[in-house]
């Protein structure tokens, strides 16, 4: 039915939290235990589990979907956090973990009135070609 959340090893949860709200603002924390934290998002969440031990990841990455891919890029560039790709948002954490960021109006995933509503970001809507994406699997989007 879909993915409920993701959770991504850092190598220290304090420092990682601090670097999740240095690019998306405050967060909202579902819970917290001593060695992991659960951001929310919505109706779905982030975990972070202190104790990476991989190295830095290749094609292996997880896409974020935000309310303004622009707002990210440039609070990246104001970071100095490297963007990787010619198309996409692509950028690594501190640990080596890779993001793909998308903009919620670009892609087939959708949220209900009601979670849009309560993140009060019930202004967004879908592009034209995520709306005809949606049409294609014969999803109807208000």
């Amino acid at each position: 039915m879909g993915i409920n959340h993701i959770a991504l090893e850092v190598g220290d949860l304090g420092q990682a939290l601090d670097f999740w709200e240095s690019l998306f603002g405050p967060l909202e924390l579902r819970g917290r235990l001593p060695k992991m934290a659960f951001i929310d998002m919505g109706d779905q969440f982030v975990a972070l589990a202190e104790g990476r031990t991989q190295g830095k990841d290749s094609a292996r990455h997880f896409g974020l979907v935000v309310d303004d891919k622009d707002a990210v890029r440039a609070r990246l560039e104001e970071l100095g956090i490297r963007i990787y790709g010619t198309r996409g948002l692509d950028f690594y954490d501190p640990w080596g973990n890779l993001f793909q960021v998308v903009d919620y109006r670009d892609v087939q995933f959708t949220k209900a009135d009601e979670v849009l509503q309560a993140m009060e970001l019930e202004h967004l809507e879908k592009s034209e070609r995520a709306l005809q994406e949606l049409r294609d699997k014969g999803i109807t989007v208000s």
